[in-house]
């Protein structure tokens, strides 16, 4: 059997095949970006820009994917190279090793055909939408706090984080309610299922709409934008 035979029950065999020549950045290889990172891989999406500039510590042992007891020190986006190269040798997986800013973003991300948010700030969020609107490429938006999470895909003009930050500084206390281990890959799923909407275009996307997700009353909200 082949490594993509199980896609074929939900993909065209041309849908498959063309996951191949897309590309993805993923900006943040933590909670929320490793889940992403990694089932992107396993997709078989051919080429992830993975953006990250931190290393990782050991707070990130209890839910980001990608650390373990003998990486913690290094960096991130490495270890996503790293993890990439035994899942899926047949991606090219491109770390980048910096943070993004209103002054690198663009040169970044110009060659992605989908920008998946994955950060842990207000303010990069704001940094990312920018970009990705002045490049005209789509934003996934994922973002958790304890037992909730919330998700919405945004298109070019659509502006969907202005309503969803209007009354939110950026300096304000980035995650108050802590990250559990099963929150950000709940979130990092529906991100990525988003992501492939968009790269074979088919499906309705959360557009100008977000999907609230309460895990600790499970209650699953569609709000408008």
């Amino acid at each position: 059997m082949g490594r993509y035979d199980r896609n074929m029950l939900c993909l065209s065999e041309e849908e498959n095949n063309s996951l191949g020549h897309k590309i993805v950045a993923v900006v943040g290889c933590g909670g929320l970006g490793g889940y992403i990172i990694e089932m992107l891989g396993r997709l078989g999406v051919g080429k992830i820009i993975a953006i990250d500039g931190d290393v990782f510590e050991e707070t990130n042992l209890n839910r980001q994917i990608l650390s373990h007891t003998e990486n913690l020190g290094k960096p991130k986006s490495l270890e996503a190279w790293k993890r990439m190269s035994l899942v899926n040798p047949d991606v090219e997986l491109l770390p980048v090793y910096n943070r993004i800013d209103g002054n690198n973003a663009k040169t970044i991300l110009q060659k992605a055909q989908v920008v998946v948010d994955a950060l842990d700030n207000v303010g990069g969020r704001r940094v990312l939408q920018k970009a990705c609107e002045e490049l005209n490429i789509p934003l996934v938006h994922g973002a958790i706090s304890g037992w909730y999470a919330q998700i919405t895909t945004i298109l070019p003009g659509d502006r969907s984080l202005d309503k969803i930050y209007s009354d939110i500084d950026d300096s304000e206390l980035k995650n108050p309610l802590g990250n559990p281990s099963f929150t950000p890959a709940l979130a990092a799923s529906i991100e990525v299922s988003e992501v492939l909407k968009l790269l074979i275009g088919r499906g309705e996307l959360l557009r100008n709409k977000m999907l609230y997700i309460d895990l600790l009353n499970n209650n699953y909200e569609i709000i408008m934008l």
